[in-house]
């Protein structure tokens, strides 16, 4: 069993419970549902976009700890101080010690980027909740996924008014995304061994079509990363582990969008 098996496995255990004990009308009556999420795909087109989508994480199956120390509040604030195009948060709390109220105290400091809510999504109660919680994107990793999932899926979060990552690993992975306007996440790292290889992007980034954003996700700890990253037409940037490491994530958001050519 990987240890991304292992996830699912236990999220759909956790979402029953959570679905037995929260009825839906409950989250559409919350007062985050009825604001107008902000775009990731016009954050990321616009002019002198950073394209950076810097995310909070606290631990990772793979890692442990990395940062238990950083306030929501604080890496927030430094990371709209650093221009991101978008701001990343883990609400998987078992794995990743990531809790929605992370994302619900964001939500009321960020008023003007979006946010993506970085989970497992296994079931349509969580895009919903996804928008009771103020979140503007959310995830839907293929790997975990049937294609007939992706498209229900997306088309819930699209009628929410929500956007998606399409996230990816492999070309089997592309196969289940109908490859048109969307927002497709190249994972560098393998959720089912949890290496890193940068090479990934580049690889299946020449099968995915031009009318896509095509955004590079784990293992860039290098601005010219991004440089190199581009010329094969990425416009989007998922980076958490390499901000969160420091001790204070914020300015080293700062000090690396700085380094961007």
């Amino acid at each position: 069993m990987t240890i991304l098996d292992k996830i699912i496995a236990f999220k759909k255990k956790e979402i029953a419970k959570i679905k037995a004990e929260v009825p839906v009308k409950k989250l559409v009556e919350s007062p985050s549902f009825k604001r107008q999420p902000f775009s990731l795909k016009k954050s990321l087109l616009e002019v002198g976009s950073t394209g950076v989508i810097a995310e909070f994480k606290r631990q990772s199956p793979s890692k442990g700890i990395i940062n238990n120390k950083a306030t929501i509040a604080d890496v927030t604030n430094g990371y709209l101080e650093a221009n991101v195009a978008a701001q990343s948060i883990l609400t998987d709390i078992s794995f990743f010690g990531g809790t929605m109220a992370d994302l619900m105290e964001a939500r009321t400091i960020n008023q003007i980027k979006p946010i993506l809510r970085k989970d497992f999504i296994v079931d349509a109660f969580q895009i919903v909740e996804a928008k009771a919680i103020g979140a503007d994107v959310i995830l839907l990793i293929a790997a975990c996924l049937t294609k007939e999932q992706l498209k229900n899926y997306g088309q819930l979060a699209t009628d929410l008014g929500l956007e998606v990552l399409y996230e990816v690993h492999s070309q089997e992975d592309l196969d289940k995304i109908e490859l048109s306007n969307k927002i497709i996440g190249i994972n560098n790292r393998n959720l089912k061994t949890f290496e890193v290889d940068l090479e990934h992007s580049i690889v299946l980034a020449n099968q995915i079509p031009d009318t896509c954003i095509k955004v590079s996700e784990s293992g860039i700890s290098d601005p010219r990363i991004i440089t190199g990253l581009k010329e094969y037409g990425f416009q989007g940037f998922l980076i958490g582990e390499n901000f969160m490491k420091t001790g204070d994530p914020g300015l080293a958001c700062q000090e690396f969008i700085s380094q961007i050519r």
